[in-house]
């Protein structure tokens, strides 16, 4: 096998189109305006939120980028993933899918029902399947290569109490996005993850604050971080500078991960048990 295809970087310098899902706020929406901001145009996805997706849109114009629209329910698959080709489509191909949309849970393990695990699962991990096969699809049939960068969290490598379908999802996606890495590879596509810890998004139930008045102890940096703080790393993933990046999870977490062993040794009672 060769990895002759061409990276869509190779045509001009830098992708022209990219879709996010789940960019009618928070991080996807953080990203869509990095990527559009950069001279992309971009594919914005939704489930419930058509006004936050319509404020998404308006800032990708004013920042110079055609924008396409659609409802995407990564709890009806595969049926839904049709949008990908839609947006497709609208844009002229799809140089660069970020799979941004995701849902959680704050529940026990004994607590959960089948169905509130399933639909974890299938949003967070089934959706990354589905969304980046089709993709893929396009990026290969039309010989530009291409980026798959998928958003997951710092639970892709650590477990989190209360929260066993999320977790379990976002370490599936993270291990699906080495597997796609090593597969993709001789079509010019390249696959990473992104792992945020605690940011301050509408999903956190932290909109509209400033990520440096929220005092942290436990993070190194001492603060939550900010979706554009994410939305900058994915942007770098998918210049011609990450060309030679795969197969990666980049960590945007303030240094939380790495204060395992310390944390642990300051725990003074059991209140960590529940989440």
């Amino acid at each position: 096998m060769t990895t002759d295809a061409p990276l869509p970087h190779e045509q001009d310098g830098r992708p022209r189109t990219a879709i996010v899902t789940g960019s009618d706020s928070g991080i996807g929406r953080a990203v869509a305006v990095a990527l559009a901001g950069g001279g992309v145009d971009v594919g914005v996805t939704y489930h419930r939120d058509a006004d936050g997706a319509a404020a998404t849109a308006d800032e990708v114009t004013e920042r110079g980028g055609k924008v396409a629209v659609r409802r995407l329910d990564l709890g009806d698959l595969p049926t839904s993933t049709a949008a990908i080709d839609e947006l497709a489509d609208e844009l002229g191909g799809v140089d660069v899918l970020v799979n941004c949309a995701g849902t959680g849970t704050a529940e026990p393990f004994m607590d959960l029902d089948f169905d509130r695990w399933r639909h974890v699962l299938s949003v967070d991990l089934d959706g990354v399947f589905a969304c980046s096969q089709r993709a893929a699809k396009r990026m290969i049939a039309d010989g530009r290569g291409g980026r798959i960068i998928t958003i997951t969290s710092v639970h892709e490598h650590a477990p989190k109490v209360g929260a066993a379908p999320y977790c379990a999802a976002k370490a599936g996606a993270g291990m699906l996005t080495k597997v796609l890495a090593l597969e993709l590879a001789e079509h010019g596509i390249t696959v990473n993850s992104v792992a945020p810890g605690e940011i301050s998004t509408p999903m956190t139930g932290q909109e509209d604050v400033d990520p440096h008045e929220q005092h942290r102890p436990g993070i190194p940096l001492g603060r939550t971080g900010h979706a554009q703080e994410v939305a900058a790393v994915v942007a770098f993933l998918a210049t011609p500078a990450a060309g030679y990046v795969t197969g990666a999870s980049y960590l945007v977490d303030g240094g939380m991960l790495l204060m395992g062993s310390q944390a642990s040794g300051r725990l003074t009672d059991d209140g960590w048990r529940k989440s």
